[in-house]
């Protein structure tokens, strides 16, 4: 599925229902009609010239951007911008907003929300959800990340077709959501083996402790 996404800094969020992955069916394209599963209330579009995907900061809180009373639909990616996968999806999710004008589309750095990356079971990434509210409804499980595999997974869970002449563009090459890896340190990553390295350094000595106290041990060690 990916890179493991790193992640560091942690935010308090409210309690979700767990994500029902997408049916198995439908991980392999749209053949024959489906009843959509997520009825989406599709927004105005009325004054907005400009369709693109909004990406979040570090000091942004997801759930500040989805309304738990409302059944509006927003599809979240969960990405690193050291994550190869990640970059190479990036084109193709920068050009969704433009072929589902009436849907939202957010992103956010795993790497930077690991209180929602843990709580979504975001495990790697690219990771895709799909919200209705603040409601997680699905979860995209395709291996090939293009647009024409985006826009089917929309389809068949909401209904919505998708505009006919929306492609793949120079400027989704550029941005917003990055197409070039940058680097950067896995700090999760990092804090788990010099994690384990203390508790291995933690666990022998506790050992050889224990080792002197049993009774025949100590006089064994000193002949």
């Amino acid at each position: 599925a990916g890179s493991g996404p790193a992640a560091a800094q942690a935010r308090e969020q409210p309690v979700l229902e767990p994500v029902l992955p997408a049916p198995a069916e439908e991980q392999n394209g749209t053949d024959g009609a489906k009843a959509p599963k997520v009825n989406c209330e599709e927004r105005n579009t009325t004054g907005i010239d400009r369709f693109t995907l909004q990406i979040l900061n570090v000091s942004q809180d997801l759930m500040e951007f989805l309304n738990p009373n409302s059944s509006d639909c927003t599809l979240v990616l969960f990405y690193t911008p050291w994550c190869r996968f990640s970059a190479s999806l990036a084109p193709h999710f920068n050009s969704l907003p433009r072929a589902f004008p009436t849907l939202r589309f957010l992103a956010l750095d795993a790497s930077q929300h690991s209180s929602l990356s843990t709580r979504f079971g975001t495990v790697a990434v690219p990771n895709i959800l799909l919200f209705q509210g603040a409601k997680p409804m699905a979860r995209f499980n395709h291996t090939d990340r293009t647009l024409e595999t985006l826009k089917d997974f929309i389809f068949n869970q909401t209904g919505i077709e998708a505009k006919s002449d929306v492609a793949v563009t120079e400027e989704d090459w550029e941005g917003p959501l990055p197409s070039v890896l940058t680097k950067g340190i896995d700090w999760l990553l990092l804090f788990s083996v010099l994690f384990l390295a203390g508790f291995v350094m933690y666990a022998t000595i506790r050992t050889e402790s224990i080792r002197w106290l049993i009774p025949g041990q100590e006089h064994e060690h000193q002949e």
